[in-house]
């Protein structure tokens, strides 16, 4: 028996279908991404919640708030993976105390065990918190990073109003838009301009459901995670430094600090032998960003106030960020009295390129690492 012959289809006809499909698929990706970003946030700022009300239980105890902190990321990381480290519990919390009008969306009476059976997505409680919170998890932790309420809530509305992605968001706040408009005369001119997006901008349906913070929160695997990475870095780093001829001696790792209701912890700090002074070292994962710098300018001075003895020079801050594929490195020399001793802690200190470099090998061997896994 003869087999048959494919019916030729109508290249016009195809298209149809094909883009029909594909539209489809878009949007259905995209409602995905925005599903479980609706879950994401609100489910974090419950987490955000309970961790502040625990707090509050043992306010009494000094430390006991970084201690409860602590302790949840070790256990949340060895149960659920990443996405949990003490910097995104503390995120969260502070997601908390910067929303806390809204809880009236959860009744107070409301306990644990009721929420985690109201949390389905059709539920009335999910659907309170979606309207609370309708910008996905992302945008509201790189507002999070703005340090002026004022500006906070401006780029949180024209975010929501224009539908921005979170990449214009970043690049309204890097370009200080909130600034600009504030001074401008012409103030609706600016917010119009405002709204239109370049073309990087852009967020694809599957950029939107690989979002790096959409796989911690789903426990799922993209390459190395964030903790990973950091627990390489330092180690790389401080093995990097100590080899350096003897100029830098080790301090200490993870060191604790506290300004005024809020605790911080510095990842690396070593003494220069050479130009006698602190060095104190953040890592970042991902871009490098203005807050970063004003993290460090906290970071410095204090301590200039609490942790130079005399005869020291003033501490340098030294920022490193770890985007995937790229790094940054930038030292703060802001805070040394004069040209003359920021050029002298340019020359004895390894420049930026090589710290670069360092990072990124630590990144290309985290991704070997993990390709040999899977």
């Amino acid at each position: 028996m003869a087999s048959k012959k494919p019916v030729p289809v109508r290249d016009r006809d195809y298209v149809e279908v094909f883009d029909d499909v594909a539209a489809l698929l878009v949007a259905s990706r995209t409602a995905a991404a925005r599903t479980v970003n609706t879950l994401m946030t609100s489910t974090y700022w419950l987490v955000g919640r309970r961790i502040f009300e625990g707090e509050q239980k043992g306010r009494g105890r000094a430390d006991y708030g970084e201690q409860l902190v602590e302790r949840l990321s070790v256990d949340l990381t060895r149960q659920f993976g990443r996405g949990f480290g003490r910097r995104n519990l503390f995120l969260m919390r502070s997601f908390f105390v910067e929303h806390r009008e809204i809880v009236q969306a959860v009744p107070a009476q409301l306990d644990v065990a009721g929420i985690v059976q109201a949390l389905p997505a059709q539920s009335g409680l999910v659907a309170r918190l979606a309207e609370a919170f309708p910008l996905p998890w992302t945008h509201y932790v790189r507002l999070l990073a703005v340090r002026s309420p004022v500006a906070r809530r401006f780029y949180a509305v024209e975010a929501l109003r224009g539908g921005w992605s979170s990449r214009q968001l970043d690049r309204q706040i890097q370009s200080q838009f909130y600034e600009r408009t504030a001074l401008s005369r012409n103030k609706a001119r600016m917010l119009s301009k405002g709204q239109v997006a370049e073309p990087s901008d852009a967020v694809s349906a599957e950029e939107a459901i690989k979002d790096p913070f959409v796989l911690e929160f789903l426990g799922l695997k993209d390459e190395y995670s964030e903790l990973e990475l950091e627990e390489a870095l330092i180690k790389q780093l401080e093995t990097f430094l100590l080899e350096l001829g003897g100029a830098f001696t080790f301090v200490g790792r993870q060191r604790r600090l506290r300004v005024g209701d809020e605790w911080y912890r510095v990842d690396l700090v070593f003494f220069h032998r050479e130009l006698r002074c602190l060095v104190v070292i953040d890592l970042k994962i991902g871009k490098f960003t203005h807050a970063d710098a004003g993290q460090m300018h906290l970071y410095l001075n204090y301590a200039r106030e609490h942790w130079m003895v005399a005869g020291e020079n003033p501490p340098v801050g030294l920022i490193l960020c770890a985007e995937k594929d790229h790094a940054v490195a930038k030292y703060a020399l802001e805070g040394l009295p004069n040209k003359v001793m920021a050029a002298e802690y340019r020359t004895r200190l390894p420049d930026e390129a090589t710290l670069v470099e360092a990072v990124e090998k630590t990144q290309r061997a985290l991704n070997s690492a993990t390709k040999k896994r899977s």
